[in-house]
């Protein structure tokens, strides 16, 4: 049987590709996260309660030393409290340098040794590439690494990516289609005991599901209310 890996950090997107890999891959799915030194490593936690929610096994990838400091790895550097769209225009302040890249390269080279994997699932979709603020999720990018992961694998493995040209409101939808437990994910950076309601991720998060027409069930620190979009 062939078998499906996806590249999980617990939220919206991944795990809207992770019920789409389900569905195409008849549940032979593997959810894999990364421990990369990000602010919030709670995200492997939800990860872990998405993919026992499915069914399927989860497991959890270093890549400390690997990745460099950037806007979710540095301590040092403050989150910025507005919506994307206030960001200015180019490398947004919660890049990190080539994660994706980093990550997605890892994982193919602990798939490739599964002889049943056949593919990999990658949720980028069109708001994080829009503007080049994360250059690692433009089709651009897909491209040269889609071809890279299926040659040198010796034509084994390609990657997917089923989200690339939805805006978070569409991926909301297609989720909500595929029954995704949207209470067990994760978005906010700060990695708190709740959803902050002020990084950028919150505010995508919250205005995603108003757009999409589906009930937020997330609870957040600042209710939106008190924070326009």
């Amino acid at each position: 049987m062939s078998r499906a890996y996806v590249l999980l950090s617990g939220g919206i997107d991944s795990t809207t590709c992770l019920a789409i890999a389900c569905k195409q891959f008849s549940g032979s799915v593997r959810g894999v996260s990364f421990n990369y030194g990000q602010r919030h490593t709670k995200e492997i936690e939800h990860a872990r309660m998405v993919c026992e929610s499915f069914g399927i096994t989860h497991e959890v990838l270093s890549a400390r030393g690997l990745i460099a400091k950037g806007g979710l790895t540095d301590e040092g550097l403050e989150m910025p409290n507005v919506s994307y769209d206030e960001l200015p225009r180019g490398m947004s302040p919660t890049y990190v340098p080539f994660r994706n890249g980093t990550m997605l390269a890892v994982l193919t080279s602990h798939a490739t040794i599964d002889e049943e994997c056949e593919a990999i699932f990658f949720g980028a979709h069109a708001d994080d590439a829009a503007n080049w603020a994360y250059p690692d999720c433009t089709p651009e990018f897909i491209g040269g690494m889609a071809n890279a992961i299926y040659i040198g694998t010796y034509h084994k493995i390609r990657l997917y990516t089923p989200l690339i040209f939805m805006d978070k409101a569409g991926v909301i939808r297609e989720g909500d289609r595929h029954n995704v437990p949207w209470e067990l994910t994760w978005s906010c950076y700060e990695g708190a005991t709740l959803h902050c309601g002020v990084c950028p991720t919150c505010r995508s998060r919250h205005e995603g599901f108003v757009t999409a027409g589906v009930v937020d069930p997330t609870e957040y620190a600042q209710p939106f209310d008190d924070v326009p979009f």
